[in-house]
């Protein structure tokens, strides 16, 4: 797959988001529950009241940014055997290299396509003018 044969619906998952709110239960420099050596370099946590490919919520990375939902990253767990999406929102282009490198760092455990809604060029000149 790559980020020209998939078009997310971005509204509406923009929408559930408003809707719905998000749970952050992993924080910036938290460790992962069951995975110890792993520390989260961004927040991380879910849509509220939402339900992904792996049965849990719908998966969600918040930077600092206030640009709301500017990519998805669909992964592929080797160790769990699933797939799913995880949304990338909030996220200066800083942050979404931060997750991309995250989630891509050990690609015999996980790997991810990173899909933007935006052109990271444009991105990187709306973080500027802020």
């Amino acid at each position: 797959m790559t980020s020209g044969s998939f078009q997310p619906n971005w509204e509406a998952w923009e929408r559930i988001i408003s809707e719905n709110g998000i749970t952050l239960d992993r924080l910036r420099g938290s460790v992962h529950p069951v995975h110890t050596d792993i520390l989260y370099p961004i927040d991380y946590g879910y849509v509220n009241e939402t339900k992904g490919t792996d049965g849990d919520h719908l998966d969600i990375f918040v930077g600092r940014a206030e640009n709301r939902l500017v990519a998805a990253i669909f992964t592929t767990d080797l160790r769990k055997g699933d797939r799913e999406c995880k949304l990338i929102f909030n996220c200066t282009p800083e942050e979404i290299y931060i997750v991309n490198g995250f989630i891509n760092f050990d690609p015999s455990k996980m790997t991810g396509i990173l899909v933007m809604r935006r052109p990271m060029q444009t991105l990187w000149r709306e973080s500027e003018d802020r």
